[in-house]
């Protein structure tokens, strides 16, 4: 057994190899490395392969032996100071493998069509290679140096992905501005780890762990002081992980690739996040300040992510905000102290979630058939509705997600996110009532997504109406101050959906986005006006090639049966669910039993209510978006309005709140143009005045006098002796006269 494990050190340099070998590839032989480039494909999906079977192994033989392994070399050594670097190879080290490299196989195989038509398909697959070497590094990191080294690549990668189409400015403007909002939570992982060290004297996790115990067992460190540390090492998770208030990055971050979209930001880079909180859990559990702000952070994340995804028209940026929701499900249970659960909903909403991004992509791919010189159309879910028929693989994988997704049984999310909400119930009543509100709005916004997409008319048409082909239909951008005009007076809904051509870029924001409050008495003459016979637009979208549904078929069978692994059959007070028994060694190492699960009993009166409020989010959003398959089909909660104009649900007000809310992101972007982006500035003016006329002023001053005085007396003096002696005996006389004067 030992023997398997003294190999694990390759499995971060296998993916090394591809961007290697790319980069001298393009250096000594471009001509046939470019013409060569699905090699390079398929050198990427066979390395990672390779680690995949690899890593499966480990995790076999670990679920079997119940062991840790950790191997360490030492790097520098001076005087009491040693730097080791090494790999630990532990149960959350094994779940983290398989689901990097089960999920990226995938991603990589759909992104060989995906990308097959961009000019960077080298590019690309060099730096997912990369990001994939990282991420391995990562998670089987022994220390907090090595975790640290890692942490800062995985950030250059996604910098590097997520402007990947960096000629769009939006693009640009969207990876500087997750490299910013990163490198502020990566300071306080810095700070953090720094401190620690100054407190323990070790990088290394066991070391911590037992010399931390010690320390708070006899009191010899500064409470406050530790607390600190543990804060700043949980504010690098914070801004990985898009939780509030680091959370603005990550649905700007959607304007990279689809395929990067489903691997970095929905299954293993934001759950690097996760995964710090669960390597460090020992630590933060003798903290019960840190894990109850840990559970306070994720409460608020779970909630804010769900209402910023109500109103939003981007399909992926929907998808961003459900994710950043669900990602703070996960932060919920490990401030809880769930470890497992945690951990299991980190697996299952993985899959989901890929499955629902792959989902998105075959959505984009096909709309930009119709209209490949606008990605803001083929992202727009008004632009959509009535796919089902066109892509039917894609409806039925992107349909399973979104039941996967709102917690209903038997798929996979619905067995984690149901012990979260029950461990929540037993936690706090307040955050419990949170966390099942919050689920109901995961149905709704879910399938408000799906409704818009799939059933209903085909809308696309719309953009006959707009009377300018280069129109633009999208989502706002809070990275980009964007306008919004009228493309057609006789439509005054469109004002909603057209933004103005010419983008000016700024940090945040500046403007918020209000919806008119009379709007809902001009919908119905916009349908009434609106006619849908037009025989110019027959053409529809095709479903998307075998490449690209062959890993949707995948992840529809993980999202299917990935869930069973967590089930438990509780008998005598033992849980025989594989999930727990690969995770015994950790949940040994925290000294605390952190399954809550009861019987099946109690199991099925928990399900029961949390199915229930998912079915009635599926029902408000069937009733607020019903599918209209003869005529214009409802944009969005502000529309939720029958044919006569009569209110539905809420009242006007209501959903001109929330819409207002949740269209502008919570206003947290233009909270942070204001009072940082605006504060930094002016500070910055002042700081600068400050310096060119008091610092430099005084001595240029002092120049600037003697340069006149200077000239003054050279005027003064006309080159005659005489003269000179003349004013000399003068002076020297006045000073006579005074000074005898000043005697007597």
């Amino acid at each position: 057994m030992e023997h398997i494990y003294q190999y694990t050190w390759i499995i971060p340099f296998l993916p090394l190899q591809v961007p290697l070998l790319i980069g001298a590839g393009l250096f000594f032989f471009p001509t046939a490395t470019k013409n060569l480039r699905r090699i390079w494909a398929f050198s990427s999906i066979s390395l990672l392969s390779i680690v995949m079977i690899f890593s499966i192994k480990l995790s076999i033989q670990q679920i079997n032996s119940n062991s840790i392994y950790q191997y360490v070399w030492s790097w520098t050594i001076n005087n009491d100071f040693s730097l080791e670097f090494g790999y630990l190879l532990d149960p959350l080290t094994s779940i983290m493998l398989i689901l990097i490299t089960t999920v990226a196989i995938l991603v990589l195989v759909y992104s060989d069509n995906y990308m097959s038509h961009d000019q960077g398909y080298l590019r690309f697959f060099a730096y997912m290679s990369f990001f994939n070497t990282s991420m391995l590094g990562l998670v089987t990191s022994s220390n907090l140096i090595q975790i640290y080294i890692f942490w800062e690549l995985v950030g250059m990668c996604s910098y590097l992905l997520i402007g990947f189409w960096f000629t769009r400015p939006i693009a640009a403007n969207a990876c500087q501005k997750a490299f910013v909002t990163n490198r502020v939570g990566d300071f306080g992982l810095l700070l953090g780890i720094l401190g620690l060290y100054w407190i323990t004297g070790s990088f290394e996790f066991r070391d911590l762990f037992e010399i931390v115990n010690n320390l708070i067992k006899t009191n010899e460190v500064n409470s406050l002081f530790f607390i600190l540390c543990a804060f700043l090492l949980f504010l690098g998770a914070v801004a990985k992980s898009a939780q509030f208030p680091l959370h603005v990055w990550l649905p700007d971050a959607m304007e990279g690739p689809t395929p990067i979209s489903a691997l970095i930001h929905a299954a293993t880079m934001v759950a690097a996040g996760i995964f710090l909180v669960a390597r460090l859990l020992p630590l933060f559990i003798v903290i019960p300040y840190i894990m109850y702000g840990i559970s306070v952070i994720g409460i608020i994340t779970v909630l804010l992510g769900a209402t910023l995804a109500l109103a939003q028209k981007d399909i992926k940026r929907s998808l961003a905000y459900s994710t950043m929701s669900q990602l703070g499900y996960m932060m919920l249970a490990l401030g809880m102290g769930s470890y497992r659960v945690a951990l299991f909903h980190l697996i299952t909403h993985a899959y989901s979630k890929a499955l629902l991004f792959l989902g998105s992509g075959s959505l984009i791919h096909s709309m930009e058939t119709l209209v490949g010189y606008s990605p803001d159309k083929s992202q727009n879910m008004v632009l959509m509705g009535g796919l089902r028929k066109h892509v039917p693989i894609t409806k039925i994988a992107f349909l399973i997600g979104t039941l996967s997704l709102s917690g209903i049984p038997p798929l996979a999310c619905f067995w984690s996110k149901d012990e979260i909400l029950n461990d929540s119930l037993v936690y706090s009543p307040i955050f419990a009532i949170i966390a099942y509100f919050t689920a109901g709005l995961t149905a709704f916004y879910m399938f408000r997504i799906y409704l818009l997409t799939f059933e209903g008319h085909f809308n696309f048409f719309l953009k006959n109406y707009s009377g300018k082909k280069s129109s633009s239909f999208s989502s706002i951008s809070l990275w980009g101050k964007e306008e919004l005009k009228s493309i057609n007076p006789k439509f005054p809904l469109l004002n909603l959906l057209t933004i103005n051509n010419k983008r000016k870029s700024s940090f945040f924001s500046k403007k918020l986005y209000k919806i008119d409050g009379n709007l809902t008495k001009k919908i119905r003459s916009f349908i009434t006006n609106t006619h849908f016979d037009n025989k110019d637009f027959s053409s529809y979208p095709n479903e998307s090639d075998n490449t690209m549904l062959f890993p949707l078929i995948i992840l529809i069978l993980f999202t299917l049966f990935i869930g069973f692994i967590g089930i438990s059959f509780n008998q005598e007070g033992m849980d025989l669910d594989i999930l727990t028994r690969w995770l015994t060694p950790s949940i040994n190492l925290l000294h605390s039993n952190l399954n809550n699960s009861g019987g099946w009993y109690d199991f099925v009166i928990n399900a029961t209510f949390s199915v229930s409020i998912a079915y009635l989010g599926i029902f408000i959003a069937f009733f607020c978006y019903k599918p209209v398959y003869s005529s214009f089909q409802n944009f969005d909660l502000i529309n939720s309005f029958d044919k006569t104009g009569q209110k539905r649900i809420f009242g006007d007000k209501i959903i001109t709140i929330i819409y207002n809310w949740s269209f502008n992101r919570g206003y947290v972007d233009a909270f942070y143009g204001i009072f940082l982006i605006k504060g930094i500035r002016g500070l910055a003016e002042l700081v600068s005045f400050f310096d060119r006329r008091i610092i430099d002023g005084i001595p240029n001053g002092f120049g600037v006098t003697s340069f006149f005085i200077g000239e003054g007396i050279k005027y003064g003096g006309g080159g005659r002796i005489s003269s000179y002696l003349f004013w000399y005996l003068f002076y020297v006389s006045i000073f006579l006269i005074l000074y005898y004067v000043y005697i007597d």
